[in-house]
């Protein structure tokens, strides 16, 4: 029987074993949560032209100023303006409204303007401010925030050059499970196509299909036969009893299984394989918490790989417990921050999942176990 990878090895492999998607320019819209594939800069100046920043007036030098129509401005005169607004030629300052009174077409200062308002310059958002023209604004490798994305816009563009977010599909399997309801005993609640969908967006992914199949091989053969996804995330059916028919249907396939378990608790019976036409498959366990684990060690570096993203980091803490050897295991366990450190959560057997949901952190313990007050790390959630 092949062994189990390590802990480690597994996420190295799920990273290494593809390719990041190769870029392609795709319109704005869709580029929120893709990374960026080659380096922004200005196209021009930011802003590309100077602007009132106060509704009011454009004013030339000190006032009284005689208002006038569009066009430069002459020696003091003025012009309305509206925030946004273009800054006229000959432009000294923008006066605000609350500051000025027009009678009988001059405009002068009032009981509301401050002491030397308007200073040269004032309320005038000149050309370039933002960014100067070939500037760089965002390098490539920049996950696209809403926020970047509306600074290309920004910057005139339409459409950018990223690593577009994977797309994965997610098959849960098993005759014992249920969507509505209260299930009889030997079945249970289907949890995960509420509980994966968000966590592979939350990943960096897109998801796809999101269906159930029975313990069938040839449904689930027929499932993971059709194309259209770049990940394919199974639930149960890892293991090697009658009713688990997932390594079977791999092996039919001609798929190269690459991790064929984990030295872990939960999610030993993990596993990692890719089809022949290039698509990966990631079978996570049937319990819920077990699958979650799994998914953090091999699903969550697939994805970032795929989306050309780094490897997820491991985040350095401290152990707020002390957390007995567990021999050539790693062990996952939802856990919280606090004042002493960080501590595991109760109620995280592999089928349960409210330590889960109150965790901010999930704890990777090493084979030799945890001291408190050791060096730790933790995985942070994607939610």
């Amino acid at each position: 029987m092949t062994s189990a990878s390590t802990w480690s090895d597994a996420r190295k492999t799920a990273y290494t074993i593809a390719d990041p998607i190769e870029p392609s320019m795709k319109p704005l819209a869709e580029c929120i949560g893709a990374v960026l594939a080659e380096n922004l800069h200005a196209l021009g100046p930011m802003p590309h032209y100077a602007s009132s920043a106060m509704d009011g007036w454009a004013v030339a030098g000190v006032g009284p100023w005689q208002l006038q129509g569009a066009g430069p401005l002459g020696s003091q005169t003025a012009s309305p303006v509206i925030t946004g607004g273009t800054i006229p030629p000959g432009t000294t300052s923008v006066l605000r409204s609350e500051s000025g009174t027009v009678n009988d077409g001059l405009l002068s200062l009032n009981s509301r303007a401050k002491e030397n308002e308007p200073w040269p310059g004032q309320h005038i958002r000149p050309e370039g401010t933002e960014a100067s023209q070939g500037e760089l604004l965002v390098r490539a490798g920049t996950v696209l925030t809403p926020a970047w994305v509306a600074v290309a816009a920004g910057a005139t563009y339409d459409n950018l050059s990223i690593h577009r977010r994977p797309m994965v599909d997610i098959i849960s399997t098993g005759d014992e499970v249920i969507a509505r309801g209260t299930p009889s005993p030997g079945h249970v609640r289907d949890t995960f196509s509420l509980l994966l969908p968000d966590t592979v967006r939350g990943l960096g992914g897109m998801t796809g299909r999101v269906f159930h199949t029975p313990d069938d091989p040839q449904k689930l053969t027929a499932a993971l036969a059709t194309e259209g996804a770049d990940v394919v995330i199974t639930t149960g059916g890892t293991g090697t009893s009658s009713a688990d028919h997932l390594r079977t249907v791999l092996a039919d396939l001609g798929a190269d299984v690459v991790v064929h378990s984990i030295a872990m608790r939960p999610g030993h019976p993990a596993l990692l394989a890719v089809l022949p036409d290039g698509r990966t498959v990631v079978g996570l366990p049937g319990n819920p918490l077990a699958a979650m684990m799994a998914l953090l060690t091999l699903g969550a570096p697939l994805i970032a790989r795929l989306g050309g993203r780094p490897l997820p980091e491991l985040v350095n803490a401290v152990s707020g417990a002390e957390l007995a050897p567990l021999a050539g295991r790693h062990r996952l366990l939802p856990a919280q921050h606090t004042a002493d450190g960080v501590i595991p959560l109760p109620r995280i057997g592999s089928g349960m999942l409210r330590g889960l949901a109150s965790a901010d952190v999930v704890l990777v313990v090493p084979p030799d176990g945890l001291v408190r007050g050791d060096d730790a790390q933790v995985i942070r959630l994607s939610w």
